[in-house]
């Protein structure tokens, strides 16, 4: 059997792998669980997730990436390794060629350890691609046309917006304000307010659950459960939507200040282009309450979330490998 072309989107809380012609084949969290006396990996994805906050002393559950780029170089190809395994695409006779996606402002360096991590965990030519450019293909912009596409992605680790034209990124901007900076943000919120401590999964939980970035527009409440910091014991309180937006309004707002600078410095032409079709989010922060609400409340221009905004850059990057060999042509490989 020969190798098979891949489309990776490596993010800080998910990777999802597209392989052409097979559509997407796995989904599971970027979580590593490592025993550190034996530095053995023991778990990988979903199995290692189940273990986060709940793991024996000598057991770490680690997240080898960290806003949108490698963290922990060996546990990175580790994962990889295991996932591209675990997926069947390498051949007897040749290796897989594989397209990554990264954030658009990361440096060479960074590019360079993403490319090696691929390139030892099987892997033959490795192509980087920036992930709004790849998110906007997969959410079904056509990005090719000369006519202004803006994309809004929130991920786990980082935010990217990008205007694109011609197939290209005309202004761009990645900050690193995402799910997991939302997380915590409600975790530090109830040690501060309730003194109550509480884990990454539970404040994800309440995220979910009744967690809103606009005023108003959601009123719901959640018991959750922790650790008194005063008593040491287990103790449950009641939150609502409210005080989780008012936990994560700072944070949200750097997301809607970077989408104000992208669109100051476009071209005329192409802001014009943005007010007839719009933003797209994409990203797992598409599933945030009301964040489609608040962007077109702030940007005056209408906001609409993709379809299965989680899938759009694995979508995209299979979109991208059906023309591999003429974007090499194209483009000189990073």
């Amino acid at each position: 059997m020969f190798g098979r072309d891949i489309g990776i989107d490596l993010g800080t809380a998910n990777v999802l792998i597209h392989v052409k012609g097979r559509g997407i084949v796995l989904n599971e969290p970027s979580v590593v669980a490592i025993d550190t006396t034996s530095k053995k990996v023991l778990a990988v994805g979903d199995e290692a997730f189940k273990m986060v906050g709940r793991t024996p002393g000598n057991i770490v559950a680690i997240r080898p990436l960290k806003d949108g780029v490698i963290a922990d170089f060996d546990t990175t190809e580790s994962m990889l390794k295991h996932f591209l395994d675990k997926i069947k695409v390498k051949g007897l006779l040749s290796k897989p060629r594989i397209l990554i996606c990264c954030p658009t402002n990361i440096t060479s360096v960074e590019q360079k350890a993403i490319r090696e991590a691929a390139e030892k965990s099987g892997g033959k030519n490795i192509y980087l691609e920036e992930e709004p450019k790849v998110a906007a293909v997969g959410a079904g912009m056509d990005i090719y046309q000369p006519s202004g596409n803006m994309v809004v992605d929130i991920g786990g680790g980082t935010t990217d917006i990008a205007v694109l034209s011609m197939g290209d990124i005309v202004t761009a901007a990645s900050i690193k304000m995402a799910g997991d900076r939302f997380d915590s943000d409600i975790l530090h919120y109830i040690k501060k307010k309730y003194k109550l401590l509480i884990g990454d999964r539970t404040s994800e939980d309440i995220k979910k659950e009744v967690g809103t970035v606009f005023p108003g527009a959601r009123d719901e409440t959640i018991d959750i459960r922790g650790r008194d910091m005063v008593s040491g014991l287990p103790r449950t309180i009641t939150i609502n939507s409210e005080e989780v937006r008012l936990a994560m309004e700072e944070s949200v707002q750097h997301i809607v200040q970077a989408a104000k600078n992208v669109l100051e410095q476009t071209p005329p032409e192409l802001s014009a282009d943005i007010i007839d079709r719009g933003i797209i989010i994409t990203g797992g922060g598409a599933y945030l309450h009301g964040i489609d609400q608040l962007l077109s409340d702030e940007l005056k221009v209408p906001v609409l979330i993709a379809e299965q905004p989680m899938d759009c850059v694995a979508n995209g990057t299979g979109l991208l490998l059906e023309n591999l060999d003429r974007i090499n042509k194209n483009k000189v490989k990073l």
